[in-house]
């Protein structure tokens, strides 16, 4: 199998990105175990972003890769499975179900490297 490689500085058009079906027989249960997410996964019989597109976006420190795997978890039909799995597990880290973990809870949105200004920007 061969992975996409991400470009998160060319933003892709979110049209072109389009879920696959959900089977109707496919069951919304957390996945707890990263074993019943892998065969979730295969069972699943269409591509889901976490194994097409490159792992490493899904890992990444810039905000902007972040917001980038956030995008393309909104495509997935496990993608709330995937998340109450990840709560459950306490994931430390990554995207995981549309929301990123850091050391085990979810927070919304990843903060650049640095200290923040002590005085605010005026406009």
């Amino acid at each position: 199998m061969q992975l996409e490689a991400h470009a998160p500085s060319v933003p892709q058009n979110p049209r072109t990105i389009s879920p696959p079906a959900v089977p109707e027989d496919s069951t919304l249960t957390p996945l707890t175990a990263l074993t019943a997410l892998d065969d979730a996964i295969e069972n699943l019989g269409v591509p889901v972003p976490c194994r097409t597109y490159d792992p490493e976006v899904f890992f990444a420190e810039s905000p902007a890769d972040v917001e980038y795997a956030k995008s393309l978890c909104r495509t997935c039909p496990l993608v709330e499975a995937c998340l109450a799995g990840a709560l459950e597990r306490r994931e430390p880290w990554g995207v995981w179900g549309g929301e990123l973990f850091v050391q085990g809870v979810v927070v919304a949105r990843k903060r650049p490297r640095g200290r923040p200004r002590k005085n605010p920007v005026t406009a």
